[in-house]
């Protein structure tokens, strides 16, 4: 008989012997062409399994957490592994598509630049510029609280404009923590996505504190009167219930619709917006220009001081970006959703600030409830309730804008393993990331629960700058490195320049912060700052264009904000160094022992999957 043209005999075994691989060839591309349909079948019905599950498997499917033994194994390989992740960089299309999988079912695109642009306003203009602004203005800078928020919004716009290149080429849910596992890394990314949880969690928390204060002067009480007063250390020793309730609703509506939550953002945002043009026409009509000297009563230290905590006023911008994902047009919509919001807020907070201190004398500040109680003060007691009124819709809309972008990050970062994959999963029919969510919430309601405004503030103020230090590194890598075409030498270029700008901007800041007044070092520090980035400017040639939109004046404003981050880092007090130094010993901890084996055993994976085709191709399948 034949097959496939050959002739055989059923007692010509030599014929026999030489069908077999072409018969065991067919039989496995068979099985491969059924698999790959399955697999079709299944991006069509995206989940076949319940969303709410909780076995080993959904939080820890990786190898090296099979079973005991081989956890043991992976620990005892703990170094190798290291080595192997610390400069592991991801790609582009690995980050848009390959981790998205990980989530079962896509978010839905459904934003616009309208959107953002409100969003932008909702997830800003909150606690930081209604509480922030007067508790600096009376304890460290006066009136030159407007000069803080001047260095700080200069720092925020040229993090903004990192941020919104990386968003319109890399347009994904993870934010900062994707754009540098492109560009610096894995552990790198690791380091920032601890910071980033630290950030979800405090920022949340902190605003859940500053709504329940804001409450009570609407109630007409006393700012701690709503917390239960215990025998606690101090600062964590005012329990807030109603902290925890605001949290959990905010939550729930995230959680049902992103373009619900968008609705009621812009309605919010809207009343807000009148309250606060309220707030500056109002507040320049009781102004008396003697409130305002001594202008600076602590010194520019105070001033730089100051700029360091209310920088948290402009915190929440990066959640933005990462609503990439779900934005129609991520080209055309994140720039003007970002850059567009954050010119007008920056110019609001400056103006409300000046309002505040020219109405009411720097020292006279209520630090809890600053405007309502300087507008009681100039006889005006039922605006008072107006600004209490605009400031609680305010926090209100951080937090809603905020358990969005938050859970947009945990979810980008369980895609990675970084940490377990059940918060990557986004729900079929609301088609948000409900588990992760959960997770923000329910320690951000514990730690509101507890702790006071001012230790969150600090530490987060540490957090923020940190994250916006390295996308500003991680942009002026993406320009200049590109793997497989940079010359080996241009690299190590590019490393020693970046190291003389941080180690530059590093002594800055400790020589402001060792001694204000002193000029000695910064004779060494600022020149050393100027060559390292001239010469990266004249010495290397960049390799990448972007695409759409880029950031002007490669290196120098990517420099610039390494530098006045690292500044702004350095006016901090020792304490909020301290929390988080334990904050990423605790970090490193948890990466030696579950993050890195994850993270691990899931690039393998995917490597392996990348090189069967050849491996099969090598050994003749499909070559028949």
């Amino acid at each position: 008989m034949k097959v496939d043209g050959f002739q055989c005999e059923s007692h010509n075994h030599p014929s026999l012997l030489m069908i077999f691989p072409y018969v065991w060839n067919l039989a496995f591309l068979i099985s491969k062409s059924e698999m790959a349909s399955s697999e079709n079948m299944g991006d069509q019905q995206i989940q076949p399994q319940s969303y709410w599950r909780w076995s080993k498997q959904d939080f820890f499917p990786e190898e090296s957490f099979r079973d005991w033994g081989t956890y043991r194994y992976a620990l005892s390989h703990t170094y190798s592994r290291f080595k192997d992740r610390l400069l592991t960089r991801s790609q582009d299309s690995d980050e848009i598509h390959k981790l998205r999988k990980e989530s079962e079912n896509d978010m839905k695109r459904c934003l616009n630049w309208w959107d953002l642009m409100w969003f932008g306003f909702g997830a800003v203009i909150g606690a930081g510029i209604f509480v922030l602004t007067g508790q600096e203005a009376r304890n460290n800078a006066g009136p030159a609280i407007v000069l803080s928020y001047v260095a700080s919004g200069v720092s925020a716009m040229l993090s903004v404009f990192c941020y919104t290149e990386f968003a319109i080429e890399i347009p994904v849910a993870g934010g900062s923590f994707a754009y540098l596992r492109v560009e610096l890394g894995d552990f790198a990314a690791f380091i920032t996505a601890g910071n980033i949880i630290l950030e979800c969690i405090l920022g949340g928390a902190a605003v859940a504190r500053s709504w329940t204060s804001y409450f009570t002067t609407l109630l007409n009480r006393e700012s701690n009167s709503l917390r239960i007063q215990t025998d606690l250390a101090e600062g964590y020793n005012l329990l807030d219930p109603i902290a925890v309730v605001v949290l959990v609703i905010a939550a729930t509506i995230a959680i049902t619709s992103t373009r619900s939550t968008s609705y009621l953002n812009w309605i919010a945002s809207a009343i807000n917006t009148v309250i606060i043009l309220f707030v500056i026409i109002v507040g320049f009509s009781h102004a008396d220009t003697s409130n305002m000297k001594p202008f600076t009563p602590y010194g520019a230290e105070g001033v730089f001081r100051a700029a360091a905590i209310v920088y948290f006023a402009y915190g929440g911008f990066d959640t933005i970006a990462t609503m990439a994902e779900e934005t129609k047009n991520p080209s055309r919509d994140i720039p003007l959703g970002l850059l567009g919001s954050m010119s007008i807020i920056t110019i609001i907070y400056c103006l409300m600030a000046l309002s505040l201190t020219m109405m009411q004398k720097y020292s006279d500040i209520d630090p809890n409830a600053a405007y309502p109680v300087a507008f009681e003060r100039v006889g005006m007691k039922w605006a008072k309730y107006v600004v209490a009124l605009g400031a609680l819709k305010g926090m209100t809309t951080v937090l809603l804008v905020g358990a969005l972008g938050q859970a947009r990050y945990i979810t980008h970062i369980a895609r990675a393993h970084m940490i377990p994959p059940w918060f990557a999963l986004v729900h079929p029919k609301t088609k948000t990331p409900i588990n992760a969510t959960l997770l923000v919430t329910i320690c951000s309601a514990f730690i509101a629960f507890f702790s006071s405004l001012d230790i969150l503030a600090n530490l987060l103020s540490v957090s923020t700058l940190f994250i916006f230090m390295m996308m500003a590194v991680a942009l002026i890598v993406r320009r200049y490195y590109v793997k497989g075409v940079t010359p080996r030498a241009n690299l190590l270029k590019l490393v020693g320049f970046l190291l003389i700008i941080i180690g530059a901007s590093m002594g800055t800041s400790a020589c402001w912060g060792l001694d204000p007044s002193g000029w000695v070092g910064y004779t060494v520090t600022v020149p050393l700052w100027f060559i390292g980035t001239l010469g990266m400017a004249v010495v290397l040639r960049q390799q990448r264009s972007p695409k759409v939109w880029g950031v002007p004046m490669v290196p120098w404003l990517p420099s610039l904000s390494i530098a006045t981050n690292l500044f702004l880092m350095g006016s901090l007090g020792y304490e909020a160094f301290i929390r988080f130094g334990i904050c990423t010993v605790i970090m490193l901890l948890y990466y030696v022992l579950f993050g890195l084996h994850a993270t691990y055993d899931m690039a393998h994976r995917q490597s392996e999957s990348e090189l069967k085709p050849t491996i099969l191709e090598e050994d003749g399948v499909g070559k028949a």
